[in-house]
């Protein structure tokens, strides 16, 4: 066999001599003249009648001088691709573990592209072919060991009965008792007078070389299908060679067991199987295959087929499709939703998730990642975050759970800031040790930003990349073995590791603290109020919505800004650091948010009906003077809030979408118990936004009992509107509604209730 490496410009001469030239499928020649392939795959040579692998140009590392210059390629960092064309040449000056990878490698090649062709079914970028065979005798020599696989696999499909022959003559009468044997050595018991054995004695087995020489092959077979993936079938009852002891086979006890036994047969297929094992464990053995082998088998553009692998074993398929095909017309490689990198504990992992865009880079080693590739990763983050915003800004709450299920939410409406979208690359190198057993990722120290503004972390323009290499024989006998739960395993243990090493950046970028508010600050009042000042510092990342995270960046330029920040805020707030990553609670106070104090009347902010004629306002009840205190505040958030039920299935409920048509500009409070007419009671509050809450959110914001979801209204201040005669509205709303009593709110607007002024 003939190895080529994919890319790289070889002087056409030097083909023409290594007589791999003719026959090949079309090439690209440079200025200089010199030609490359761009396939990966192999391909037989009519005129050799071998084939010639097309190894990927990952194995290529490059070499640069000391300003940066490209001095040239390598493998095995020392070997030139002109010194591997002949691997099989005695003259070659690789070692023998060098060239039973480049050998293994073709393997697993060959298998990455059969498992690509049949995961991508409408692919345009597999070219294969099959020899067209004429019987079965017409054959050619080979000795690599894709062949030899291949040929182990076809002696399987093609000779069933003949296995099954020779299984019914080793077992003929195995287990018929041999009764004179039982009779006179093996004890006996007397039951009714007739005599019963317990341990009769069978036929002695004699040792069978055709068994063993089975053995030996559904032991390579059953190897092959582990190590490598292919398909194989195996319906015998023999014991399997498996582990350890099979490994021995593999390091020369094959061929010598084989080389002992090889003198008991004589049969043409029995011959045929011992020699197929033989060239199996001996690698270099040449033997004669049937030419029903692909002729060639090559893949066009080898990084779509790395860009498959990589989000095969890292990627979802689970997320809406404008997600991975943007709207622009560009084409995301990579995207998943994962842990959130400030804090998510193992009880709020599915409701705090972000997402994970990610880019694979099919390099040769040591390649730097161009300008572009870096522009076009913020681009994907940036619609990545326009998406979620327009979906998080609809009204159609089934196209919400629809499109979004993991519920991942990018924009904090509190602080107006972002979740941090964890950006990465992702390249390939080949193990030093030509390990397929270890991953070997690895963060490169690289750092790649974006940024509108200096030390606003939790801003929609502030993108950060971190870049990964990952063992490329890793990842491709992961991927050629196409088994799910191997696959599955490593998913979940890479992306918990680009979550760590990405909160490790971070921290050493960055200062995080965790706040709480105290207990007379309304923090969300708080953070309206300070705006321009914790705009991308302070955001929301926690389930308990008292919690907040600043992030505040290291760099010595900042420390003046920052020490300002930090004074003005601890005025108001409990402070403390607060590594990503680390639970808040375990080391903020627990701050118990009293109700707001009860202003008097005139001294609440007067506005005169006559200026909202046309403006909604709603009219609802408070069920306690428990829920009463947690709309005045006694709740996680120290909030001014009411709530109104979402669920149709409960009284007095609304539809979302006819809360958010009303644009209500005030909400008046009345106890629900109306015998109790007292205008003390009556409340009425200016509404500066809305939310609507789960009912896990709202026992987290320590709402009692809830049940279902809730729109809830936020309020600024407590305000006055004269002096109305809101239990005369109400008396009159229910005779006209023919109602006995109201369970739900009441909506109105500033020109009916003006006429119940007193």
């Amino acid at each position: 066999m003939k190895i080529l490496i994919e890319g790289y410009y070889y002087d056409p001469d030097l083909l023409e001599r290594e007589s791999v030239s003719e026959g090949l499928i079309e090439y690209h020649r440079n200025k200089d003249g010199k030609v490359c392939y761009n396939y990966v795959g192999h391909v037989l040579n009519p005129h050799l009648n071998e084939y010639i692998f097309f190894l990927p140009k990952v194995i290529l590392e490059e070499k640069h001088d000391a300003e940066g210059n490209v001095l040239g390629d390598t493998v095995f960092e020392q070997f030139t691709p002109e010194q591997l064309i002949s691997i099989n040449d005695n003259h070659s000056p690789l070692s023998q573990q060098q060239r039973d990878f480049v050998c293994e490698l073709a393997v697993w090649v060959y298998r990455s592209l059969v498992v690509y062709k049949k995961t991508h079914p409408n692919q345009q970028i597999i070219l294969d072919r099959t020899i067209a065979q004429v019987g079965k005798q017409r054959k050619r020599t080979a000795n690599n060991l894709l062949d030899v696989i291949l040929e182990l696999i076809q002696f399987n499909k093609d000779n069933r009965d003949f296995v099954t022959f020779i299984l019914k003559n080793i077992h003929s009468g195995y287990n018929k008792i041999h009764w004179t044997k039982t009779i006179s050595s093996a004890p006996a018991f007397l039951q009714g007078g007739i005599p019963l054995y317990l341990d009769p004695i069978n036929r002695k087995k004699q040792v069978n070389f055709d068994e063993e020489l089975f053995i030996i092959y559904f032991s390579i077979l059953n190897y092959v299908a582990e190590r490598y993936g292919f398909p194989v079938y195996i319906n015998v009852g023999f014991p399997l060679i498996t582990g350890r002891k099979f490994e021995r086979y593999l390091h020369g006890f094959g061929i010598k067991r084989l080389k002992q036994i090889k003198s008991n047969y004589f049969s043409d297929k029995a011959l045929r199987l011992w020699e197929l094992c033989y060239a199996f464990f001996e690698k270099a053995h040449p033997i004669a295959v049937h030419e029903a082998q692909k002729e060639y088998l090559l893949a066009q553009n080898f990084n779509i087929v790395f860009e498959a692998m990589i989000d095969r074993l890292v990627g979802s398929n689970n997320l809406a499709t404008e997600l991975k095909e943007q709207e622009d017309g560009k084409r995301v490689d990579h995207i998943y939703t994962y842990d959130d990198l400030i804090y998510a504990s193992e009880q709020e992992r599915q409701n705090r998730q972000t997402y994970y865009i990610g880019d694979s880079k099919y390099y040769k080693r040591n390649a730097v990642v161009g300008k572009e590739s870096v522009y076009k990763q913020f681009t994907y983050a940036r619609n990545v975050i326009q998406w979620n915003i327009n979906l998080f800004l609809s009204d159609d709450e089934e196209k919400r759970q629809r499109e979004n299920p993991q519920r991942v939410w990018l924009r904090d409406d509190v602080t107006e800031g972002y979740n941090i979208i964890p950006n990465f690359f992702i390249s390939a190198f080949v193990d030093k040790e030509l390990n397929y057993k270890n991953a070997n990722l690895v963060p490169k120290d690289t750092s790649l930003e974006a940024r509108q503004f200096n030390n606003r972390l939790f801003d929609r323009d502030s993108l950060l990349i971190s870049h990964y290499d990952v063992n490329f024989l890793y990842v491709l006998s992961l991927y050629a073995r196409d088994n799910n739960a191997s696959i599955e395993n490593w998913k979940d243990e890479v992306r918990r590791e680009f979550r760590r090493s990405m909160q490790e950046k971070l921290n050493k970028q960055y200062q995080f603290y965790a706040m709480t508010a105290h207990a007379d600050v309304d923090a969300e009042q708080y953070m309206r109020e300070n705006f321009q000042q914790v705009l991308g510092k302070v955001y929301m990342p926690y389930a308990n919505k008292a919690y907040f995270a600043l992030a505040l960046d290291n760099n010595i330029k900042y420390q003046e800004e920052n020490e300002l920040l930090l004074n003005m805020l601890s005025q108001s707030f409990h402070i403390v650091p607060c590594k990503i990553g680390d639970d808040p609670a375990a080391i903020l106070p627990q701050v118990e948010h009293q109700p707001k104090p009860i202003v008097p009347q005139q001294f609440l902010p007067l506005y005169w009906l006559e200026n909202y004629l046309d403006k909604n306002i709603l009219i609802g009840c408070y069920k306690s003077e428990e829920h009463l205190a947690w709309i005045q505040g006694k709740n996680d958030r120290g909030t001014l809030i009411y709530n109104v039920r979402l669920d149709k299935n409960r009284t007095g409920s609304i539809k979302r979408s006819e809360a958010l048509q009303k644009k209500v500009s005030f909400v008046i409070l009345y106890p629900s118990s109306a015998s109790n007419i007292d205008p003390n009671k009556i409340f009425i509050y200016h509404v500066h936004n809305n939310a609507t809450m789960t009912e896990e959110r709202m026992r987290q914001a320590m709402y009692p009992n809830p049940k279902g979801k809730y729109f809830c209204y936020v309020f600024d201040e407590q305000v006055a509107l004269g002096k109305l005669d809101i239990y005369q509205f109400i008396s009159q709303y229910l005779i006209a509604n023919r109602l006995e009593s109201n369970e739900a709110p009441i909506y109105t607007t500033g020109e009916e209730l003006i006429k119940y002024r007193k």
